[in-house]
């Protein structure tokens, strides 16, 4: 067996947790699809999966090790891993894309009442062609599928101390990563041409790869965190600001800086130090047992009281195999926090009505409140000269 990321043993505590929820749930067998949960049960990391052309299927029965329904091209790789049970067909197949081996394999698998679970909840989607999974369900019959969302999610949101120590080692090298900023961005320098001199300075720190880089630049803060950068040149007064998705080993890391270009005003000040110092409440306070609203709440209370207006949407969410996982700090997400998630805390405040502030961490939820695991950034802006 070639090396893995992980002991087998890691594997096995994985899908013994997905089966306890399973039982639970009245599940007799569970259908993952996506590439992070075929990751996270088998131990398969592969950039192929950009490629869409081919469904990859993992069946994890109520009993017993998983089996994998995958194209051939695959099979040499998943047979480096713990997984036993692999079967194949050569894809893409425009008449039978794996279609009837899985619906044969979940045969083999579940009663004939029996209930197949699928996540289909939120942060899901079944990466098959909808005629595809059609032709499944219709195969299945009478046996019933239902949502798996809750039993996957449960499972996988509490992090072993293996899966903390990659994310870790994420945040490391994107911090890595922000301290050389400053070699690369100054008034004059082009936005676009920042953002590839950070990736480049991320993949020299160690990250396999940069899944997501975005951020912007603007006069005493910015519009919106997520348009691609564009060739204006940055100038003197101006916010930059860097939030990046580096992966290690599978795992995310996701947080931001803010830099202040060459000078910055005091009312920007004032909104970082808000930010700062609500992320430095949520930081202190945060605790299993709260809930995501709850901390929505703390964070906005917090700026408020110090005269800022915090911005729309989430203010934090999970992370781990995929950039952003649940739940996320909004005034609806009544999800329970348990030790050992990973969490981001991400605050915005508004400087005006069209300019904000994002200031981000990511941590660790233990029984006695956070850890960091990004260090921590400083409360005043740092300044590029």
């Amino acid at each position: 067996m070639a090396e893995s990321l992980f002991p087998v043993t890691e594997y096995r505590r994985r899908v013994a947790t997905l089966q306890a929820h399973m039982h639970n749930a009245d599940m007799a067998a569970v259908l993952l699809t996506l590439p992070a949960d075929v990751f996270y049960i088998t131990g398969v990391l592969t950039r192929f999966w950009e490629s869409p052309a081919r469904p990859w299927f993992v069946v994890v029965p109520a009993v017993g090790d998983p089996i994998a329904v995958i194209p051939s091209i695959g099979e040499f790789l998943m047979r480096q891993h713990w997984v036993k049970d692999v079967r194949t067909w050569n894809a893409p197949d425009p008449e039978d894309d794996g279609v009837s081996l899985l619906a044969q394999t979940l045969k083999e698998v579940l009663p004939k009442r029996g209930r197949l679970g699928v996540p289909m909840g939120i942060e899901t989607h079944v990466r098959m062609p909808m005629a595809d999974y059609q032709r499944l369900e219709n195969a299945l019959a009478p046996r019933s599928v239902v949502d798996a969302t809750e039993v996957v999610q449960r499972t996988r949101e509490v992090k072993s101390e293996a899966e903390i120590d990659k994310i870790r080692t994420a945040c490391h090298i994107a911090a890595a990563a922000f301290d050389r900023v400053a070699e690369f961005a100054k008034a004059g320098v082009p936005l676009d041409q920042v953002f590839r001199s950070f990736q480049m300075a991320l993949l020299d720190e160690g990250a396999d790869w940069v899944s997501y880089l975005a951020g912007a630049a603007g006069q005493g803060g910015y519009g919106d965190v997520i348009s691609p950068a564009s060739g204006t040149p940055l100038v003197a007064g101006d916010v930059l600001m860097l939030d990046t998705g580096a992966v290690k080993d599978g795992y995310f890391c996701d947080f931001d800086r803010n830099f202040a270009v060459s000078q910055v005003s005091r009312e920007t000040q004032r909104v970082h130090e808000a930010l700062f110092a609500a992320t430095e409440t949520a930081l202190s306070d945060i605790r299993p047992g709260m809930r995501a609203c709850d901390v929505h709440q703390l964070m906005c209370d917090d700026l408020m009281a110090r005269g800022v207006t915090p911005g729309a949407g989430r203010l934090g969410h999970g992370l781990g195999l995929t950039l952003t996982e649940w739940p996320s700090f909004t005034p609806l997400d009544q999800t329970v926090l348990r030790a050992g998630m990973v969490l981001t805390l991400e605050p915005s405040g508004h400087v005006d009505e069209t300019r904000l502030l994002v200031h981000e961490e990511n941590l660790v939820l233990r029984d006695t409140g956070a850890e960091l695991l990004s260090p921590r950034a400083a409360s005043q802006l740092p300044r590029l000269e």
